[in-house]
C-alpha cells in the first residue's frame, strides 16, 4: 500500500497536481491542510481521484468544512492519524500530537503546519511531516512524503516536488 502525503501547498496548484499525477498509482492521497482551494480544483479536474483523497483543514483554510483530523485503518494492523498540526501545537513540540495519536490507537502519524520536513520513528510511532510543497521553511526544496506499508513493515520517505 502506498500513501502520498502533501501539505502546505498555499495556492500552488502546479506542485499539487504534479505530485498527484506523478504518483497516480498510489492507494491514498492525503492533503494535510493549507491548500484546500487547489485540492478542490484538482478533484474537479480529475474526478477519478476523489475516492482516494483525504484532507484536513489547516489554519489558513479559512471557512473550511474539512475535519481537524482523520483516522484511517490500514493493512497489516496499522492505523494512520493525519492532522495539520496547529490545533495540537506542533510548532512547540510533538508531545500533544503523539498523545492524540496514541489515544486514537494510531501508529502512523502525518502532520504539516511547520513547513519543515520530519521523518522519525519514536515511542512506537512512525511520524512524518512532508514539509511544504510550495514554501519550505527549512532551506530545502519543496517536498512531499510517501508512506509504504507491506508485510515487511512501514517505510516513510520524503521526496522533492
Amino acid at each position: 500500500m502506498r500513501i502520498i502525503a502533501i501539505s502546505d501547498t498555499h495556492g500552488n496548484y502546479s506542485a499539487l497536481s504534479s505530485v498527484f499525477l506523478r504518483n497516480s498509482d498510489a492507494d491514498w492521497f492525503i492533503h494535510l491542510g493549507d491548500g484546500e482551494r487547489e485540492l478542490d480544483r484538482f478533484i474537479i479536474e480529475h474526478p477519478e481521484y476523489i475516492e482516494r483523497v483525504l484532507h484536513v483543514s489547516g489554519n489558513c483554510d479559512i471557512g473550511s468544512l474539512s475535519p481537524e483530523y482523520v483516522v484511517l485503518p490500514l493493512s497489516n494492523g496499522h492505523k494512520l492519524f493525519a492532522t495539520h498540526g496547529h490545533t495540537v501545537g506542533v510548532k512547540g513540540g510533538l508531545d500533544r500530537l503523539k498523545s492524540r495519536a496514541e489515544k486514537l490507537e494510531c501508529d502512523i502519524v502525518l502532520y504539516g503546519h511547520t513547513h519543515v520536513r520530519q521523518n522519525t520513528f519514536t515511542d512506537g510511532l512512525y511520524i512524518l511531516n512532508p514539509g511544504s510543497a510550495s514554501c519550505p521553511h527549512d532551506g530545502r526544496k519543496a517536498s512531499f512524503g510517501t508512506v509504504d506499508i507491506s508485510d515487511a513493515g512501514v517505510l516513510l520517505n520524503i521526496a522533492d516536488v
